[in-house]
């Protein structure tokens, strides 16, 4: 081939890029507001006034801008605020990644802070939320999906847009600090379900509005399923309809079809749903294993309506003996297989995190260790020259983690808690309930239960993505009593594949010198 040849097929290649990537730009205001999604009206902590915070979509390969701008005055709640952009990998973009005191200081009231990065090699269902504390118990929480304009399911469904995104969550009456004061209490407990931000309490009359979606008849879907919960796993199903999940975590999977499945919070799904009944109306079932469970008055319920029934609540029957999805049965549909070698311990660097509660405080330690956030981001240490775990803070709770690595973490169960890892999605080879190891195809995901007291939650992983990466429960509340440790991933290539701008730089100094949450958790 002729250097002419070599140089148009180059310019042709910067031209399909330049053409499919775009700059996705927008301000997100972080504000008070009061809002029923009960029918108890509340002052919480929103996005742009609004609960779930708005959708937030862009393509593979865009960049995204989002400029958090903080106006929060209730001094019930917490006033500062730092943005997770949940499930998104943020590879040499650790500064991004928006744990507060782990990647950067929260931004103050009054400043705002520009979350400037690229989604070259993901797509799917994801989330963002307030990282700070509690506070997106207290509303700052909502969908991302990146979509794939080379989908491999395009041809299984007629319909994906922003309609048939279904939010759950579940929803608390009173200020988060409220009911969570010190680090260990007992896990407060949920007043409602909310789907796509409505709910209908147990002790009301019934008559709350409830979220509708509506499909036509014959019309094949791809709902994306998000749990933006604070606490409780939800159980989801649709009357009369089966799902065909073909997605977890931002992973597509290999289509498996059930009737109904547990999602725990922080995880994602999108399934297929044909439009295949009557026209009518049918019950959206989502019951928590927290708080009010069941469905009576259309508690925990939203409504599945067909172009053309009536406005009325549904009088569907659910089905209760239908198949459950298992993370067994669910492998990736790309590049399946985890790395190492298919034994136990197989890998480069093995780990074993035992948890456990302290029955006297109620704390969450992770061997033996409480986490507590240093007052200093670890990512600010590391780049101040720190790198060694026995150096960082918060003392105990960092492990490094070699670079270009195959990695193994075994999590002993006890109690389903969702932990979920920045940075990486990772092969569960051992799942909840089984005692089975697969290695050839096991799901992929970025949060999983470790499960009961028999089971031993074993998940792989290859550190190609240096920086610190916070894992941590999903119930917030268990954050909040210590379950998390952070991994200093290649602690030593952090700073050169990481450049920090001078905005970053302002967040610690302006927090320092103003933090409006003096006396609250944090």
């Amino acid at each position: 081939m002729s250097n002419g040849s070599v140089l148009f097929c180059f310019l042709l290649l910067s031209l399909t890029h330049f053409v499919y990537s775009a700059v996705v730009s927008r301000d997100l205001t972080i504000v008070n507001a009061d809002l029923a999604p009960d029918g108890v009206s509340r002052s919480t902590v929103v996005a742009d006034g609004q609960f779930p915070a708005p959708l937030i979509s862009a393509n593979t390969g865009d960049t995204l801008q989002i400029n958090v701008i903080d106006n929060l005055t209730d001094a019930s709640m917490h006033r500062a605020t730092s943005i997770h952009w949940h499930g998104l990998f943020q590879k040499t973009t650790t500064e991004m990644d928006g744990p507060a005191f782990v990647s950067q200081c929260p931004i103050i009231p009054g400043n705002s802070f520009l979350y400037n990065f690229s989604v070259p090699d993901q797509s799917g269902t994801y989330w963002y939320h307030s990282h700070y504390s509690s506070q997106y118990c207290d509303g700052l929480r909502g969908p991302l999906v990146l979509y794939d304009p080379n989908d491999p399911h395009a041809d299984l469904y007629d319909v994906d847009d922003e309609s048939t995104i279904i939010v759950l969550g579940d929803w608390y009456r009173s200020p988060s600090p409220s009911l969570f004061p010190n680090q260990g209490d007992v896990d407060p407990v949920p007043d409602t379900t909310t789907i796509n931000g409505l709910g209908r309490n147990a002790n009301g009359d019934g008559t709350d509005p409830l979220s509708v979606v509506t499909v036509t008849q014959g019309t094949r879907y791809r709902f994306r399923l998000v749990s933006v919960s604070c606490f409780p796993t939800f159980t989801f199903s649709i009357d009369g309809h089966n799902l065909t999940v073909i997605e977890a975590d931002g992973i597509e999977t290999d289509p498996v079809t059930v009737d109904q499945l547990n999602i725990f919070p922080g995880q994602r799904y999108s399934f297929v749903l044909t439009a295949d009944q009557a026209v009518d109306n049918y019950w959206i079932r989502a019951n928590p294993s927290a708080g009010t469970t069941g469905f009576t008055n259309g508690t925990n319920s939203a409504i599945l309506r067909y172009d053309g029934a009536p406005d009325a609540d549904p009088t569907s029957i659910q089905n209760t003996e239908g198949t459950v999805l298992n993370e067994a049965d669910v492998h990736p549909l790309i590049n399946p297989g985890a790395p190492g070698d298919p034994v136990i311990g197989g890998v480069d660097f093995a780990q074993n995190l035992v948890i456990t509660i302290d029955l006297t405080t109620g704390q969450h330690p992770v061997n033996g260790v409480v986490y507590q956030s240093a007052s200093v981001p670890v990512l600010l240490q590391i780049l101040s020259g720190t790198s060694s775990a026995a150096d960082l803070l918060p003392t105990g709770s960092v492990y490094n983690l070699p670079g270009n690595s195959s990695i193994e973490l075994s999590f002993p169960g006890g109690f389903p808690h969702p932990l979920h890892l920045h940075g990486h999605a990772f092969d569960v080879v051992r799942v909840a309930g089984s005692t089975d190891y697969n290695y050839v195809n096991p799901i992929r995901r970025d949060v999983v239960s470790i499960g009961a007291a028999s089971d031993n939650v074993t998940i792989r992983f290859t550190t190609d993505n240096p920086g610190p990466w916070i894992l941590h429960c999903h119930i917030d509340w268990h954050l909040e009593a210590g379950l998390a440790v952070v991994f200093a991933e290649d602690a030593d290539n952090v700073a050169p594949q990481n450049p920090v701008n001078a905005d970053w730089q302002a967040l610690c100094p302006d927090y320092n010198s103003s933090n409006p949450d003096v006396g609250l958790t944090v």
